[in-house]
């Protein structure tokens, strides 16, 4: 097949190999094997993105859980360990300044009589001992509401034991000391 050319105003004839060209075109199909792996590769990727989405999704539901809950574990602070003449422990005491409370923790079976008050009390130093309370419960553990400020200061926690209600406002503790321990503020 011969086809007519115009170049630069000159007529010039080209002859096309139609047979030649077809063959060309033909051998230049995508073979069925890229087409499946190219939609066996899309559906992996598909598959990946999928599967990063929703571990994603799953991590930040369990860090949030795990805020929570680290929200509702006790943040202790300061722990005592109370020890009776003998060294023996006697009492564990520690402060939660979340729940502003000293959960006392009786570790042997000293308790009270009818007519005696055990009383806890906050030594700083030389300075005279302020009471934090009079424990009223005759159960293994109990909380005492105490302001972080009332700790403010303290070396040491003692116990006293006292006529029932404990000693009045302004009137230091019956001695010698049931229990007395050091008060240790954790850094953590």
């Amino acid at each position: 097949m011969v086809i007519p050319l115009h170049l630069n105003g000159k007529k010039k004839t080209a002859t096309a190999m139609t047979s030649i060209n077809s063959t060309e075109i033909s051998d230049r199909r995508v073979s069925p094997w890229w087409r499946a792996l190219a939609i066996f590769l899309l559906l992996v990727l598909l598959i990946g993105w999928a599967a990063h989405s929703s571990l994603m999704t799953q991590l930040q539901a369990q860090i949030q859980h795990a805020q929570a809950r680290l929200v509702e574990v006790p943040q202790i602070r300061q722990v005592a360990l109370l020890q009776d003449n003998q060294q023996k422990p006697a009492m564990l005491a520690t402060y939660n300044p979340k729940d502003g409370a000293l959960l006392l923790q009786r570790l042997n079976d000293v308790k009270e009589g009818r007519e005696d008050s055990m009383q806890v009390w906050a030594i700083a130093g030389d300075a005279a001992p302020r009471s934090l309370g009079v424990i009223e419960s005759k159960y293994k553990t109990l909380q005492m509401p105490v302001k972080e400020a009332d700790l403010q200061g303290v070396t040491e926690l003692a116990v006293s034991a006292e006529n029932k209600g404990g000693v009045p406002a302004g009137t230091g503790p019956s001695l010698p000391w049931l229990f007395k321990g050091w008060l240790v503020v954790k850094s953590i």
